[in-house]
């Protein structure tokens, strides 16, 4: 094994780091915000523009008139207006909230229900003073907010304040001091050398994250759940009501699917969101919470995990099911954390032998619930649920291993194994490169083919090179799209896309889908320019096919920042292997970007690489990970002839590169200890 210390100081620090890259940081250094523009102006209001930003001003309503503020970014919190002078008693001043350019009106707020808008609050001040929506009333996602006057007489509003509720948990001042980073430039430069548009996705994914992080008090949109008398389902004049009251956990914060809607917790959504968050902010006790709140759901008669948390119906979903086991298995392997696994162990195992009861004859899971991602078709021998299981008993494999657990090793392995051999006999179809959906259908879905890439449920790189292919050749102007959920582009689905490029070796498919599907949903004037959205039509249009309703579709949603993990682990090569990083792995694969720059934090300390790629051929790769770790390097091997040479204090190596081996692999140097290292490489 190479020893190695302290050798060189090119690598930041994390603070140092994070600091750096501040500018992309979307998260409020404060928690009162304020307006940042006048959108638009309806009647007459004198002094709207004296509202932006954080001084008092003095905007003067007159008979029924209307502003629409932008907060230039999503944001989310409760709502003050100060209020100045009043021309009699009748006076009113309405609110109401989008996320979207689209659904601005005077008249309702975008929905949370699956039909009608949510109603609009009001304030009817009795004179001057400072007028606060109840808690209840916080709204989880909004870019703009609208002052609506629907009176005649005149008011004067003299402040406008939201106090951000969004990560509740963390102190003001730390809101923004994140524990990861990315940076990336391109390799030929025509303007700065940087890729600000990767960038940019990077930091929106962690910020999407954030503002999904929410106060458990203060959670459920779906209030046709709770109270279905007084908030029947369908809407009464075309509004419905909304708040968000209901405790969904025992805790100081969740992971919730969107800051808008259903604000619950969903084990699916936080497949993606978790390694997000790890990246950028490493806030795992958040991520506990809320498997925690799922497993005090699980039914202990039959082992079933809950499709979503409280208040949502208990219901069995195949897929969502192993997504809590698969969130579950990843606290132990991002973070190392066996202690919470080991007090989770015997429910987790309870919950994968129900799975493997539903396996039948064929050697595959047989799924007899539609409940998935809102897709459509899902059942039978479904080949995104076997592949996601398939991905959970390796994890078992590797928990039981941890856990000294020798009871289940051998079952896993085997029940893995016929799996793997029964979806290609049954559900391959070689004339289109795709597993199909299940065997009695045509439709080769986006969800199971990408699952079965990143799960290695194939059986061999070819296969998995043809199936990346066989996905690159669908996408649209607008993204990939998952036939599974009609004309739909999903950004959970296209997550599980990205991973599978990667792990097909397409990096420069994972940055082309990233910049195309992301670079959309980021810089489109419809969306809020600083978070992702749910979902959307294949054509543009911000139509999400397993809706009705399209302005309930929400704009901040955490299962749509998988871009963030993707490109610090994949493309940077950042790489986790187990525990937290005691095993690790750095393996840059640039895609045609010249330069990267990423790094996160476990609880076993920072892990980070910086990598530089020369028009020439040259490479510089500096890398760190925490003392008494293990770990591996791994680089493209050279197609020109030169001398590799990997350096740390107490040693250096030397390897002589022959030409002409582009095709014989990667190059890969295991068995490196923790600390700080330096590999360089120059053509002859």
């Amino acid at each position: 094994m190479f020893a190695s210390s302290l050798f060189f100081s090119g690598l930041l620090s994390s603070a140092l780091a994070v600091a750096k890259y501040d500018e992309y940081i979307l998260t409020p250094s404060s928690r009162k915000i304020h307006p940042s523009s006048v959108y638009n102006i309806n009647g007459t209001v004198d002094g709207s523009e004296s509202l932006i930003a954080s001084s008092s001003g003095s905007a003067i309503f007159h008979d029924f008139s209307a502003v629409t503020y932008d907060y230039g970014k999503n944001i989310g919190g409760i709502v003050s207006l100060t209020i100045g002078a009043i021309s009699d008693t009748d006076q009113l001043i309405g609110i109401t909230f989008s996320e979207s350019s689209l659904w601005i009106s005077g008249e309702w707020s975008d929905a949370t229900a699956d039909e009608g808008n949510d109603v609009s609050l009001f304030f009817y001040p009795s004179g001057p003073g400072v007028y606060t929506v109840g808690e209840q009333y916080q709204r989880g996602g909004f870019r703009y907010l609208s002052l609506v006057h629907n009176t005649t007489g005149s008011l004067e509003v003299q402040k406008i304040e939201v106090n951000y509720t969004a990560v509740p948990h963390i102190e003001e001042a730390q809101m923004r001091a994140y524990s990861g980073w990315f940076h990336s430039d391109e390799l030929l430069d025509t303007n700065d050398g940087s890729d600000e548009l990767i960038n940019r996705i990077w930091y929106a994914g962690a910020y999407t994250a954030q503002l999904c992080t929410l106060d458990p008090h203060y959670g459920n949109s779906l209030n046709f759940l709770t109270d279905p008398e007084n908030n029947p389902s369908t809407p009464v004049n075309g509004v419905v009501n909304w708040y968000s009251n209901t405790t969904i956990a025992n805790a100081s914060s969740v992971l919730a699917d969107g800051a808008k809607r259903d604000r619950l917790v969903w084990p699916g959504d936080m497949v993606v969101s978790w390694p997000s968050m790890l990246v950028s902010t490493n806030d795992k006790v958040t991520v506990t919470n809320s498997l925690t709140s799922l497993f005090d759901r699980q039914n202990m008669t039959t082992g079933v995990m809950p499709y979503a948390g409280v208040p949502f119906p208990f219901m069995y979903s195949a897929t969502y099911h192993l997504h809590s086991l698969i969130g579950t298995a990843e606290i132990y392997v991002y973070d190392g954390d066996l202690e919470f696994v080991r007090e989770k162990w015997e429910q987790w195992k309870f919950a994968l032998a129900y799975s493997l009861s539903t396996i039948d004859e064929t050697g595959l899971i047989n799924v007899t619930s539609s409940a998935d991602w809102l897709r459509f078709g899902m059942g039978g021998h479904n080949i995104e649920a076997n592949a996601i299981l398939y991905h959970t008993l390796n994890y078992g494999v590797i928990l039981a291993e941890a856990l000294n657990d020798t009871s289940v090793i051998t079952t896993y392995q085997n029940y893995a194994a016929n799996i793997k051999s029964a979806a290609q006999d049954l559900l391959w179809d070689p004339s289109a490169n795709l597993f199909r959906d299940n065997e009695t259908t045509s439709l080769h879905p986006q969800d199971g083919n990408a699952w079965a890439v990143l799960a290695n449920l194939t059986t061999s790189s070819s296969q998995a090179a043809s199936i990346s292919q066989s996905l690159i050749s669908r996408w649209t102007t607008y993204g990939a799209p998952a036939p599974e959920a009609g004309p739909t582009v999903s950004p959970f689905v296209g997550f599980f896309e990205l991973q599978a490029h990667a792990a097909a070796h397409n990096a420069s498919a994972v940055l082309a889908l990233t910049r195309l599907q992301w670079g959309f949903m980021l810089d489109d004037a419809r969306m809020t320019n600083s978070t992702f959205i749910e979902g959307y039509s294949t054509d543009g249009s911000l139509h999400y096919a397993p809706y009705r309703n399209d302005p309930r579709v929400s704009h901040a949603h955490g299962w749509s920042t998988g871009p963030t993990s993707v490109l610090t682990f994949q493309i940077a090569g950042v790489q986790i292997v187990k525990a937290g990083g005691r095993e690790w792995r750095i393996a840059p694969r640039l895609g045609g970007l010249g330069h990267t720059h990423a790094g996160f934090e476990t609880s076993l300390g920072v892990f980070a690489a910086r990598t530089k790629l020369g028009e020439g051929g040259e490479l510089r790769i500096e890398f760190e990970a925490p003392e008494g770790t293990v770990g591996r390097l791994s680089v493209e091997r050279p197609r020109c002839a030169g001398m590799m040479v990997l350096e740390g204090r107490c040693g250096r190596e030397e390897f002589a590169i022959r030409e002409n081996e582009g095709d014989v692999g990667d190059f890969e140097i295991a068995g490196l200890g923790g600390g700080e290292w330096v590999l360089t490489f120059g053509c002859a």
